[in-house]
Parts: C-alpha cells; structure tokens; sequence
C-alpha cells in the first residue's frame, strides 16, 4: 500500500534529513527529493548551493560567522558519475563517488563504500547516515542506511535495499529518524514504499516543502531526471537566506 508521501511528512514534526527516490507518473522520468530539517540553531545555519560544475549540491552556512561545528553538517549531498546520481546526508557522498570512479566492486560499490563507513557520532542520537544512488538511464535505485542498533548503540547495523525494477508512479522514502524525541529515535524497517504524482520538479518540490514542518525545515533539493537521455533538472528551495562572509 503506496502512502500519500505529503500527508506522511506534514504529520512528522521531525523526521530529520529524508531521501525520496522512484519514477514520476508518467514513466518518463526519475524522480529525486533530499531535504534538511535541524532543531538547532548550528543545524539550521545551512542552505544548499549548486556545485561549481552543476552536477550536485552542497551544504554550506547560511551565515559563516555564526557557524559552530561543521564537520557534521557541511557536505557534498548530491554528486554526478558517469551515468549514477548519488544523494546521501553526508560525506559519505565522496566515499561512494570514488568507490564508483575508481571501479572497486562493479555492481556492488554502493554497498561496499558503506561497509567502510559508521552512522554519526553525535551522541545521544546517533543518527544514521542515509544514502541512494539512481540509475539515470533506468530509473532503478538503492537506499541504504548505517545506524547504530537500539539495544547497543555501539554496535552497527548496514541495511542495503535495492529496487532494479521500479514502478511507474512508486517511490520509497528512508529518513533519519522515524518522529522527534529525545533521544530522536533512528528510522527502523524498510522504506516507505510512497506514490510519486509528479514529473514537475519544480511543483513537485513546492509541495514537499510545504509539507515539511514549519518550523524544523531547512532545505529542499529535487532532480528530476529524464531517462531518455539522462539530462535532468534541479531544483533548491532554501528556507533561510546565505549571507557572505
């Protein structure tokens, strides 16, 4: 049973850090949807910026000199190789881009450039690193997620799902944290398998932000990519406005 993916987020105060991935509604496209949601003032000092040679985007400080700790927040989110867009919320970006540049594990350097890797050490939450990569061509995607298991936060958990054969209209949604709390309890189960009624990024993304909870949304970022070519659009909605330094 596919959930109304709005309906979904503008019920969860505080899902955190979500990917969103499946086909638009008429086929003819892959749809992408990250977004940033923080309850602290270094969380929400964030917007998301096109990289230099537009093939992604980052996390930068909406205001630099306000900026406490970064090496959590500030990352490369979406990057571009060869025929793959990678998402994730965080520098695992890096990793996986290089496990697929440099070739190591054909098929499986998703899975392998995350068995190197651990969720976030921000205790007490613990949040877990997400991640997908899209076939642009196909349409066919994996979500991953790294989090630490609820009875010993020591001790890892690698999740892997992979969907080579995806349904027009049908996407899968994994989050960082299932609600707020405190500690904020770690997304748990498979993706929320999500109707996906757009091929329009640009409403498509309007209504996802609308949806996100007033007060914790940060920023939005939505590809749309056709597979008949592998072009693709983008689109950013960034609640707080970048100030220079």
């Amino acid at each position: 049973m596919k959930k109304n993916l709005f309906k979904y987020l503008s019920g969860n105060e505080y899902p955190g850090r979500g990917i969103c991935i499946g086909l638009s509604s008429d086929g003819t496209k892959a749809m992408i949807a990250y977004w940033i949601m923080g309850r602290s003032a270094n969380s929400r000092n964030r917007v998301f910026e096109t990289l230099e040679d537009g093939s992604g985007i980052r996390t930068v400080a909406a205001d630099p000199s306000k900026m406490e700790d970064p090496h959590l927040i500030i990352y490369n989110a979406v990057r571009t190789i060869n025929d793959t867009t990678i998402v994730t919320n965080g520098n695992q970006t890096d990793t996986i881009y290089e496990y697929i540049e440099e070739n190591r594990f054909p098929g499986y350097a998703f899975e392998a450039a995350l068995s190197g890797r651990r969720f976030e050490d921000d205790a007490p939450n613990y949040t877990p690193r997400i991640s997908g990569v899209v076939d642009m061509h196909t349409g066919s995607y994996k979500l991953g997620i790294l989090k630490s298991n609820e009875l010993n936060e020591a001790s890892m958990e690698q999740q892997t799902f992979d969907y080579p054969e995806p349904l027009i209209g049908e996407g899968h949604l994994i989050t960082t944290y299932e609600k707020n709390g405190s500690p904020i309890p770690s997304f748990a189960g498979e993706p929320i398998k999500v109707a996906v009624n757009e091929s329009d990024p640009h409403a498509y993304a309007a209504e996802l932000f609308k949806a996100l909870n007033e007060d914790n949304k940060v920023s939005l970022f939505v590809r749309a990519i056709t597979l008949s070519d592998g072009s693709f659009e983008d689109v950013i909605i960034n609640k707080y406005q970048k100030t220079e330094e």
